[in-house]
């Protein structure tokens, strides 16, 4: 081989090298959407508020970049009253994220206020920094004042609870959780009940007695038919639900060399999508207010229908949540979550990798609807959900993210 062909051969793969190491690279939004993930954990609210509280941060990004580069997409809540040429697109991110967070979490300040600090520290000094700031920190303000009044985090809501055989009986002592996200405004869909799921299975149904006796056989804490790698899939998936997704999803960004533009635009799809399918399925939840196995199959006795025996000491494997049964809600949120990533990448077929700190270990899934499948056969395995619960719960997720997608975030009209 001539040594000049030798010599470009080496050049080509040093480039090729160089590029794919670049490509794998964290921006201000994948920076900023673990930020925001930490505050999550570190308040407990890494769960259906926490999934709410992530559209907040991730829309202001999204309108004060996308206002940056020049407004190529629609502005989804609001819009700067000035843009000076250069601004720095990242400073924006820094200053937006920062000023959604430090209002929704001041508790949290100590924690934030140093890392706005550090991340603002890696962008130069000047001009272009200084209108950032101002871009991200107006955004931000305009979006708040905007959102002022709609429900987030109202600790006043009360829904009144049923009683009787099928209806949800609270599974903790305190009051259930996230009510407010089912009677709060949504952030894209036209209403809570946009998009509200069918009626669950009537108790004297042979479906409702299928899911009952699945769950019953396969989400005891004493079942001898769940394999230990079904118990693995149900403990994997008790991991905090936002924090799991996002940090799955700022590594696809990596490995596919998403800039920062693409990011800002692809978090605000996935976070509005999850939190306006949080709220419609919550709303669901609370309308239905369907009973958990835990209660069921308990009281097997009292429903009517002849193949649902009951068992009075029946325990799940994992604590039940205290809020409805019906749909699931890691089904709706997972279901418009995969559905974005689908419309964004133009594909099923993404390599998504999760990780679960309950059980310390990995799932890698070459297709995104083996996601979908292994959270559903999870929540049955927890003894949490009945399978129509998790079928339909995707259904919801999916419509929502959908209408999300179809309405929002489009190529601006010129």
């Amino acid at each position: 081989m001539p040594k000049t062909n030798l010599k470009f051969i080496i050049v080509a793969l040093t480039i090729l090298i160089i590029g794919s190491a670049t490509q794998a690279k964290a921006d201000k939004v994948t920076d900023w959407n673990a930020v925001a993930s930490q505050v999550l954990l570190n308040t407990g609210r890494g769960n259906a508020n926490g999934v709410i509280d992530m559209a907040y941060v991730h829309i202001a990004i999204y309108d004060a970049v996308n206002a940056i580069d020049g407004e190529p997409y629609s502005v989804f809540a609001v819009r700067p009253t000035s843009v000076p040429p250069g601004a720095s697109a990242e400073a924006a991110t820094v200053e937006a994220a920062y000023r959604v967070l430090i209002d929704r979490f001041p508790t949290q300040s100590i924690y934030l206020n140093n890392q706005y600090s550090a991340s603002l520290a890696t962008i130069p000094d000047g001009q272009s920094k200084t209108d950032g700031i101002a871009v991200g920190g107006e955004v931000a303000a305009l979006f708040l004042a905007a959102r002022a009044g709609d429900g987030w985090n109202d600790a006043t809501v009360t829904i009144p609870l049923h009683s009787g055989p099928g209806w949800w009986v609270p599974t903790a002592i305190t009051p259930p959780v996230v009510q407010w996200g089912a009677v709060m405004r949504p952030f894209a869909i036209e209403s809570p009940d946009q998009f509200r799921a069918d009626p669950p299975p009537a108790l004297t149904s042979d479906e409702y007695a299928a899911d009952y006796n699945e769950t019953k056989r396969l989400g005891s804490a004493a079942s001898t038919d769940r394999t230990s790698d079904q118990t693995l899939q149900a403990r994997f998936f008790t991991e905090p639900a936002v924090p799991q997704f996002t940090a799955a999803i700022r590594q696809l960004s990596m490995d596919r060399g998403l800039t920062l533009s693409e990011n800002a635009r692809l978090f605000a799809m996935v976070h509005v999508s999850s939190a306006d399918a949080c709220i419609g399925g919550l709303e669901s939840k609370y309308h239905y207010q369907f009973w958990r196995p835990v209660t069921a199959i308990r009281n097997g006795d009292t429903d009517d229908n002849p193949n649902t025996e009951a068992d009075p000491n029946w325990t799940p494997l994992a604590a039940t949540p205290n809020h409805p049964e019906y749909p699931s809600a890691h089904a709706f949120v997972t279901g418009s979550v995969t559905e974005v990533l689908r419309q964004f990448f133009g594909t099923k077929k993404l390599e998504v990798t999760l990780h679960s700190n309950v059980t310390g270990t990995d799932m890698k899934f070459a297709n995104i609807d083996e996601w979908t499948k292994v959270v559903d056969n999870a929540r049955i395995y927890a003894g949490y959900h009945y399978r129509t619960s998790c079928v339909r719960g995707g259904i919801l997720g999916s419509k929502v993210a959908k209408y999300v997608t179809r309405n929002y975030f489009q190529p601006a009209e010129k």
